[in-house]
């Protein structure tokens, strides 16, 4: 074999190599906080903790109303913390429903070791915590980016009133090998995400929010997620939207209107 390709192959296997070991750091872009860390805000909010396992505590918001009709379970993006990511909770506050927003391990104040598993078990117990609280007819999870796929599996298991997906991607593989695609990189992901599987599970109403601009997660996916169930998938294409700017479109707000409204 010549030595061109000798190196070649060796190149890839060390990239293969390099991107199993190294993933997380490309897939997670967390905001750590001190755990004396004070949230600030001027609508009425609660800080929880949830203790899922020795090592493993999960750092949640909870904004209220006196009398709310329900409550979002927001699943964020690959970015930062759930400091920052409150501001959006005043997009269903405003409709009379509380929020909560929570951190993945290693975002914020949430601790433990991650994996796939037992990321998608500590969203799991928290719906089940919410479910003590509020009827499941009453519950809606939303899933933002890369919190679609937590969203969705959540939504698999239970039956909330309604599943939002915002920007979501067909799996996480499809993501990856979209950056990387001379790379065989589902043989060294260990970040799967399958919505694709989990979506099909489903049981409740569907509503998938794409941009039609994302450069990020082109919204051929969602579309691609549609045809798997188009009889109980809505998709809502917000023209010229991005990947991170659907909140600035008039659109968006007008969905979410017209289906918290009541």
């Amino acid at each position: 074999m010549p030595n061109l390709a000798i190196d070649i192959i060796a190149g890839v296997i060390l990239l293969l190599i390099a991107l199993y070991f190294l993933q997380e750091k490309f897939i997670f872009k967390p905001e750590k906080l001190k755990q004396d860390f004070q949230y600030k805000y001027d609508i009425p909010f609660k800080e929880y903790f949830f203790d899922i396992a020795p090592g493993v505590r999960i750092n949640g918001l909870h904004f209220y109303r006196e009398n709310p009709k329900g409550l979002i379970l927001y699943f964020h993006g690959n970015t930062r913390s759930i400091k920052g990511w409150a501001k959006y909770a005043r997009d269903f506050y405003r409709y009379d429903y509380d929020v909560v927003l929570v951190d993945y391990r290693g975002f914020g104040k949430s601790t433990g070791k991650r994996s796939e598993k037992e990321m998608l078990g500590d969203m799991q117990f928290v719906y089940e915590h919410l479910a003590k609280k509020y009827s499941e007819h009453s519950l809606i999870v939303y899933g933002r980016s890369m919190g679609s796929g937590f969203a969705t599996k959540v939504a698999s298991e239970n039956k909330p009133r309604y599943l939002i997906l915002d920007s979501p991607y067909y799996s996480f593989t499809k993501v990856v090998e979209r950056f990387l695609p001379i790379l065989p990189v589902r043989f060294v992901l260990r970040y799967r995400l399958r919505t694709d599987k989990w979506i099909r599970k489903v049981n409740c109403p569907v509503y998938i929010i794409h941009g039609t601009k994302d450069r990020i997660i082109p919204i051929r996916q969602s579309e691609a997620l549609q045809k798997l169930n188009p009889g109980k998938i809505t998709l809502i294409r917000i023209r010229g939207g991005g990947h991170n700017n659907l909140p600035s479109y008039d659109e968006y707000h007008n969905f979410l209107r017209d289906i918290l409204k009541y």
